[in-house]
């Protein structure tokens, strides 16, 4: 997988997929991250993930609060899956592979863990996106007592609702309402995660590549913000990339014209600056 052509058909292909298969496409995200591991990490990763699913060897009693603890214990507490402050600075942090072996990681990350382990070992699970702090829920997300919900990052411990507000509420000082319960669909994961990664290498200058390459991947998803696009032209043009920087930018405000000929003006003035910096 050293083609980048290749490795970024086959990541748009398995984001069209008719059912998007998560692991696969956190996997070819690391993949770009790390080029040099290929095929080898893919499969390293996928087979661990079913090792960890056959440690589960019995349907855990009591439902959903079977599962999320059976859960917990195996890979909160056997394996000692977590995280902590510190993850937030490593890129590794967002790659699954790295997160398999190192055992820590963001909240997103490990939250793939949790369901694909889980999802293996034919447990009612799915991702529950919360403003800040990716969870995860098990049981029925419709069932009128609501789901249980459990944070990966603090090794899987129960949560309450009362719980969740808190999280959500010192996070971000937003209040939870029901849509955020909701299964996060699994191409929302693979953006979201993606966003991640182009805000730690957007703090760091440096990795303006990093930024570049997470953008490229976002816009291969079938539904992607349109900004995007604005964004990758800034980011070029920030590169030195003046050419394809400007036409970007004039492309993107063609785009916005019809319906915000205010902004599309900004826009085709900052393709022209870009191009003046070629002179």
């Amino acid at each position: 997988m050293h083609d980048i052509t290749g490795r970024r058909q086959r990541f748009a292909e398995a984001a069209r997929a008719e059912r998007p298969d998560l692991a696969l496409l956190c996997l070819l995200v690391a993949a770009e991250a790390d080029p040099a591991e290929g095929e080898a990490a893919i499969d390293e990763a996928q087979i661990e993930l079913d090792r960890l699913a056959g440690q589960m060897t019995f349907r855990p009693a009591r439902g959903a609060h079977g599962w999320a603890g059976a859960t917990a214990e195996l890979l909160g507490v056997r394996h000692g899956f977590h995280g902590t402050s510190a993850d937030y600075r490593r890129l590794e942090s967002s790659l699954l592979p790295h997160v398999l072996r190192r055992r820590r990681g963001l909240p997103i990350l490990l939250s793939v863990v949790w369901m694909e382990v889980a999802r293996r070992a034919g447990g009612p699970v799915y991702g529950v996106a919360l403003p800040g702090h990716f969870v995860v829920g098990f049981g029925d997300p419709a069932a009128p007592e609501g789901p249980v919900l459990a944070d990966p990052f603090d090794q899987g411990r129960l949560m309450t609702g009362t719980d969740a507000e808190l999280l959500v509420t010192s996070g971000t000082g937003a209040r939870v309402t029901p849509d955020m319960l909701e299964p996060a669909p699994p191409l929302e994961i693979v953006l979201r995660i993606l966003n991640n990664i182009r805000a730690w290498a957007a703090a760091r200058p440096e990795r303006s590549d990093v930024q570049l390459w997470a953008l490229d991947l976002s816009l291969l998803l079938p539904s992607h913000p349109a900004r995007l696009r604005y964004d990758r032209a800034q980011l070029l043009v920030q590169r030195g990339d003046f050419t394809r920087g400007a036409a970007e930018l004039e492309a993107y405000a063609e785009v916005i014209a019809p319906v915000d000929p205010g902004a599309a003006e900004t826009v085709q003035s900052q393709a022209l600056a870009a191009r003046a910096k070629l002179n």
